[in-house]
């Protein structure tokens, strides 16, 4: 009776402790990160994304949420989502196992905010094309997060910076990404590929004359670093909000749901103020003393049909297929204004 007593009551522990079958602990604590600093505007958005999951699954998750890159460079934080060492992430991607992630970075794909809201967004053709991608790295994409359109930021003036065939004799910084490496080029410069978190030092040494990839909002912390900043729109930055693919599968279908109509709410509140935000970035730029150098439509132009005629061609040969069918839809869009 007594032996009998003290299994039983071992088991309950264990029980307690383990889960017994069928009464697993549900409660999910997951890590989900981005690049912008605690109380950014991206911080806020994640905030009320994962608050409305939180409400909606009954407390079943809770986040812990890391600003400011605390997770690590984007690219080392997309292969620990892919790993399952963090649950998800928003920004950009990095292209060194994939080159053709470089999609959404081709420069000069729109122009508009219009034209963005159309080809950036959750379930367009690009959004599923870069899903498919993505799959094959063991990451889900559920939404997306637009932020800006890009600028290249200097120390010094350049000389015609609105002029594309004139060699500026500045080495300017830019991710290790293709895209951008043919782009700066492409715009009179020379491209040096660092990642991010090296850029501010790039600057600080000398060894770089500017930085692109980035645009105002993302400037504003390299106050005292650079002088001058030109909106040359080279490309539309969005970035994807994804987590661990096997994470996702672990989901019910109304967790799924939740997940996506939460990230889709995010998505449509962030595209109602992201360009007055984008406005009032480059106005902040002024105010601290950076002076910006504003280009003409026509000089955008030339820049744009320079830009679409040499390296579009190269990032077709890199991304293939998909690349051609992007450009089509973005076409449509243009002729249906």
């Amino acid at each position: 009776m007594r032996k009998g007593l003290v299994i039983l009551m071992l088991s309950i522990l264990i029980s307690t402790i383990t889960g017994s079958p069928g009464c697993a602990e549900t409660f999910q604590k997951w890590k989900i990160g981005h690049l912008r600093s605690k109380d950014s505007a991206i911080d806020k958005d994640l905030l009320v994304f994962v608050e409305q999951i939180r409400a909606k699954t009954n407390d079943t998750f809770s986040f812990d949420i890391y600003a400011g890159g605390r997770l690590g460079d984007y690219s080392l934080v997309q292969e620990r989502v892919s790993f399952g060492e963090v649950e998800l992430f928003v920004g950009p991607f990095g292209t060194s196992i994939d080159k053709r992630l470089m999609l959404p970075t081709t420069p000069y794909l729109v122009n508009s905010w219009e034209q963005a809201k159309q080809i950036y967004r959750q379930g367009s053709v690009l959004f599923q094309t870069m899903a498919g991608f993505l799959e094959e790295q063991n990451i889900k994409l559920i939404g997306g997060w637009p932020v800006y359109f890009g600028g290249i930021g200097l120390t010094k003036k350049p000389d015609q910076p609105g002029n594309p065939d004139i060699v500026k004799k500045m080495i300017i910084r830019t991710p290790p990404i293709r895209s951008f490496e043919l782009t700066a080029r492409q715009l009179g410069y020379t491209p040096y590929p660092i990642t991010w978190t090296y850029a501010k030092m790039g600057l600080k040494t000398g060894m770089v004359s500017g930085i692109i990839g980035g645009g105002a909002e993302g400037y504003l912390g390299l106050k005292d670093l650079i002088n001058y900043y030109i909106p040359v729109k080279d490309h539309f930055e969005y970035w994807f909000l994804y987590m661990n693919l096997d994470a996702w599968k672990g989901l019910s279908g109304d967790e799924r749901d939740h997940f996506l109509a939460a990230a889709k709410e995010m998505e449509d509140r962030r595209y109602m103020v992201a360009e007055a935000q984008e406005e009032e970035s480059l106005l902040q730029l002024k105010k601290q003393g950076i002076t910006l150098l504003e280009l003409s439509e026509k000089e955008l132009s030339v820049m744009r049909e320079k830009v679409q005629k040499t390296v579009w061609p190269m990032l077709q040969k890199d991304i293939g297929p998909d690349f051609d069918k992007i450009v089509s839809i973005v076409t449509e869009t243009e002729q249906s204004k």
